[in-house]
């Protein structure tokens, strides 16, 4: 059965192309700087958004039309699975990723849930045998059951945090069988509603304690995939532990896992922390902390995380321009956390929403790689910070001085000058690249 008979195989077309069912800009095979477009993206699909979303909101039921939404349990489960490689194989994405429960439904006990688990991930690796489709990550659902209302490794519930470990464990013999190439933990519930009822120190603790748990299994089995945290701020709790990229290394750091993990950035849980999506990727790029991406957008007017398809051309080439220079993602990659919209809701729409996403990126990594080929940032930022190549300047940057020096310096100053920044005439730039892209 093909579960999408309309769509054949994506081709990239080229610009002027006016198939909806092809790449305008993302072209697979094309070399940037050495590289494939493939090499450099590494896309991945959302295994949740794209086959088990409803597309409804706190105000309505969901719309999404499904030819798979047929079948209920299990069946419905395995319909899933075939057309994610129907899907897969067709728009031509090397990786994919899951939640466990998005897989496969939870049973009536954990013993249940796990056999379930073990018919489907027997399924997936089945296919997974002759077909170009890897995992870049998998994860736990320790969020959508009542039983996480106080969080999971944060839980004020000793028997929530075995059991969210029991969940964890599995997935990390899950990753391992599949041959994962990274495992991700976004602490969903990881935070509190209200201090007045938090043991704060507590909850940080166990979180910690978990990790190291989770590090020491991986070892015990011989799990080799990287270790991700995905930091978020809110949403569904009203502060998470995990709350941007600088919060969740200080943690990190605090409690001995730095050289464990690395991070999953999401653009629209960066806007909800009040940053820009590529002020996350560089804050962990310097300190060598970026391990991969999920790729969406936010909606600037709304508040909340609404996870749609990044089509914004001046977000997705300050990002890559991020990535690149950070060597590319290593062992992550560019995942669609995006869902369509509430009103995008023919299965056609999912075609149509991860080319605008591919063919997106596509034309941000082209744009950023002539932007650093150019220096064109550099450029700005050297002559900047001309004061500190020289000087007092040097020798502060040296560890050459003190206050004591620093003040005689000061004292035999006369009138300071400063350097303009030149952000508009920087943007101008940038524009000028992305539209010479197109010409």
């Amino acid at each position: 059965m093909s579960y999408f008979p309309a769509v054949n195989h994506i081709s990239y077309e080229g610009a002027k192309s006016d198939n909806p069912y092809a790449f305008k800009f993302y072209n697979p095979d094309e070399i940037v700087s050495g590289k494939t477009m493939a090499e450099h993206l590494r896309f991945s699909i959302a295994y949740w958004h794209t086959f088990t979303e409803a597309l409804s909101d706190p105000f309505g039921a969901g719309t999404a039309i499904r030819p798979w939404n047929a079948y209920t349990g299990m069946d419905l489960a395995k319909a899933r699975v075939e057309a994610a490689f129907e899907f897969f194989e067709k728009i031509n994405v090397p990786y994919f990723c899951f939640h466990d429960v998005d897989i496969a439904p939870e049973g009536s006990s954990l013993k249940e849930t796990y056999a379930n688990l073990d018919v489907i991930v027997a399924m997936i690796k089945d296919y997974m045998k002759d077909r170009n489709t890897k995992l870049l990550w998998n994860t736990a659902n320790n969020f959508t059951h009542p039983r996480f209302v106080g969080g999971a490794a944060s839980s004020n519930e000793a028997d929530v945090f075995a059991y969210s470990a029991a969940k964890v464990k599995k997935g990390l013999e899950i990753g391992k069988e599949l041959g994962a190439e990274n495992y991700v933990f976004w602490g969903g519930r990881e935070g509190y509603e209200s201090l007045l009822n938090t043991d704060l120190k507590l909850e940080m603790d166990n979180l910690g304690r978990f990790f190291h748990m989770a590090v020491d299994y991986a070892k015990e089995i011989g799990f080799d995939g990287q270790f991700l945290i995905e930091p978020k701020p809110k949403e569904p709790t009203t502060h998470q532990y995990d709350f941007d990229v600088a919060t969740g290394y200080a943690f990190l750091q605090h409690y001995g896992l730095q050289d464990s993990f690395k991070f999953n950035i999401e653009a629209n849980h960066a806007t909800l922390a009040g940053h820009t999506f590529e002020h996350e990727l560089r804050y962990a790029r310097i300190h060598h902390m970026l391990g991969s991406v999920d790729a969406n957008q936010g909606d600037p007017l709304l508040g909340w995380d609404t996870d749609e398809f990044p089509t914004d051309l001046y977000s997705t080439t300050l990002a890559m321009y991020e990535i690149l220079q950070n060597g590319g993602l290593g062992r992550g990659g560019l995942n669609f956390d995006a869902k369509v919209r509430r009103g995008s809701f023919e299965a056609d729409d999912l075609f149509f929403a991860h080319i605008a996403g591919m063919d997106s990126f596509a034309i941000g990594l082209k744009v950023a790689q002539q932007l650093i080929d150019d220096r064109v940032l550099e450029k700005f930022v050297d002559s900047r910070y001309q004061s500190y190549k020289e000087g007092i300047g040097r020798e502060i940057v040296l560890g050459n001085t003190d206050f004591h020096q620093l003040e005689a310096h000061a004292l035999s100053l006369g009138e300071i000058k400063t350097r303009s920044g030149r952000v508009e005439r920087i943007k101008a730039i940038i524009n000028q690249y992305l539209l010479n892209a197109f010409a």
